[in-house]
């Protein structure tokens, strides 16, 4: 017999960042309760932005501090008690995606014995400590893709199994969520199996087959391949080029940079300016064969936005770097979203380029919500749900 989730399963958010992640779980009618990010300024955007978005702060508040202070239990938030409390009334989850350029081919690649890969373990440790009823853990590429990494990862999901979680995880493309960008990320979901069953193998089969990943099967790879997306232009100053046939407007850069007003954004002049305009002026339009100072498409979607490491991404027709708004529409965040004024450039736009796209967040929050509402058993666990 399935109980519906009748009220909003609260969220605590780990590596918040500037809070892609969490908007989209908001948006789906999740609640943040607890939100913890290391950098203050990242979260001093988080503040902001919700701020301006009249979106309330978490019941919990904010913890500005290494998770693993939270682990070993040094910091004045006393996180057990406040996880037990919630879950008496209701579902917890667990969201979060730890720094990855340990696991990142283009970053260190130094994997989980990395300052950064350790965190991933520190994650996957706090998650056994406090044993939320779902999780949800988000990372790059090279976590799946490279062999040994892929290694760590299967023991980190191991771990994972044998405190009683199911898993499901997925190799997504935020272009199959409708952002204007080729970004791939893993997405792990673990749900404790008694919630859907008592028998943890049936409990696996409902998992496998009613998860929804939210792909939009407009966007997928299958209607991608078939449009003829443009290549290189000449680059022109304030040039027009109609909408060609053939493409997924959605996905374009140009469709965004229309639809979040981009030029009349808060963030629209926050551009790093150049010192010379000569390599400004010389790149194709759509020419992104180069490791950095890659020149968009109006009419394409985005590389990944990754804005450190002498990455740079230039505005189709216009000569300089793309401003915060720009960077904030190829991440599909909705317009009224907008940076801290006070946090310098490169921790915008670091800030920006660090994020989950929005509308890949909210997919997969629409799924969760989906298949909890759907899925989750009565029995022993009545009265779990608000």
């Amino acid at each position: 017999m399935v109980d519906k989730v009748k009220g909003k399963i609260k969220i605590f958010s780990f590596f918040s960042g500037a809070g892609f992640l969490d908007l989209g779980f908001e948006r789906e009618k999740f609640e943040i309760v607890f939100v913890n990010e290391y950098n203050n300024n990242f979260l001093d955007a988080y503040k902001f932005a919700r701020k301006n978005m009249n979106i309330k702060p978490p019941k919990f508040g904010y913890f500005c501090d290494d998770i693993n202070c939270l682990l070993k239990g040094k910091s004045k938030i006393e996180l057990t008690d406040k996880v037990l409390q919630e879950k008496k009334n209701g579902i917890v989850g667990f969201i979060g995606g730890p720094p990855c350029p340990d696991f990142s081919v283009a970053g260190k690649n130094e994997g989980i014995s990395g300052k950064n890969g350790l965190l991933t373990n520190s994650y996957k440790r706090i998650i056994l400590q406090q044993e939320p009823d779902f999780f949800v853990f988000e990372n790059v590429k090279g976590l799946w893709s490279t062999q040994k990494h892929r290694k760590e990862y299967e023991k980190v999901k191991d771990s994972f199994r044998r405190k009683g979680y199911i898993l499901i995880d997925k190799l997504v493309n935020a272009l199959d969520y409708g952002v204007p960008q080729d970004r791939e990320r893993v997405i792990l979901f673990g749900v404790k199996y008694y919630l859907i069953d008592q028998n943890r193998k049936i409990a696996l089969l409902k998992l496998k087959k009613n998860f929804d990943w939210g792909v939009k099967q407009e966007y997928n790879q299958e209607h991608r391949c078939q449009c003829d997306w443009p290549e290189i232009t000449p680059f022109a100053v304030n040039s027009v080029i109609e909408q060609p046939a053939g493409i997924i407007p959605e996905l374009s850069i140009e469709y965004w940079f229309q639809k979040n007003e981009v030029y009349n954004h808060y963030n629209a002049n926050d551009y790093f300016q150049p010192k010379s305009m000569d390599r400004f002026e010389t790149i194709p339009e759509g020419d992104v064969s180069k490791k950095s100072f890659k020149r968009l498409h109006r009419w394409r979607y985005s590389p990944t936005a990754a804005y450190g490491n002498n990455e740079v991404h230039l505005h189709p027709y216009l000569a300089r770097r793309i401003s915060v708004a720009e960077a904030l529409a190829i991440q599909s965040l909705p317009k009224e979203y907008v940076i801290n004024k006070a946090l310098c450039k490169s921790d915008m736009f670091k800030t920006v380029g660090n994020g989950v796209p929005y509308l890949l967040a909210r997919g997969i929050a629409h799924s969760i919500r989906q298949f909890c509402e759907n899925e989750f058993c009565k029995g022993e666990n009545d009265g779990i749900f608000t």
